[in-house]
């Protein structure tokens, strides 16, 4: 019996003659929905200059419209998606607001997106 027939019929994870695990059908549905989700949230340049600036440290509003050159209520519009989407978080000091990256997924991922786009070749 085939892996994907197999899968498919116990709905259970199997793995391959080389130690990979490979997900049922139902769980690859699952997982690529939050896969997609994932990369919705990146998928905005400006999100993804916060994320960026981020993946250096924790930085206040003031200091990402700094450095984006951009509007304060741009900036906290792309930031309340990020945060809804649960990638980063923030922190009040004083009148303040610090934002960080929360998802260690986020940090892999630009990183790999750096690598791709950003350094020389």
């Amino acid at each position: 019996m085939s892996l994907d027939r197999d899968i498919a019929r116990t709905g259970r994870q199997t793995a391959t003659d080389d130690g990979c695990a490979v997900l049922a059908v139902d769980q690859m549905v699952v997982q690529a929905t939050l896969a997609a989700n994932f990369l919705k949230a990146l998928s905005h340049e400006g999100r993804l200059m916060i994320l960026c600036h981020l993946s250096s440290g924790e930085k206040s509003v003031t200091e990402l419209e700094r450095l984006l050159d951009s509007r304060q209520a741009a900036v906290s519009q792309q930031l309340a998606r990020l945060r809804i989407e649960g990638l980063v978080s923030c922190r009040r000091d004083g009148k303040a607001i610090y934002y960080s990256i929360q998802d260690p997924k986020v940090s892999r991922t630009i990183a790999l997106v750096y690598e791709m786009f950003c350094k020389g070749e």
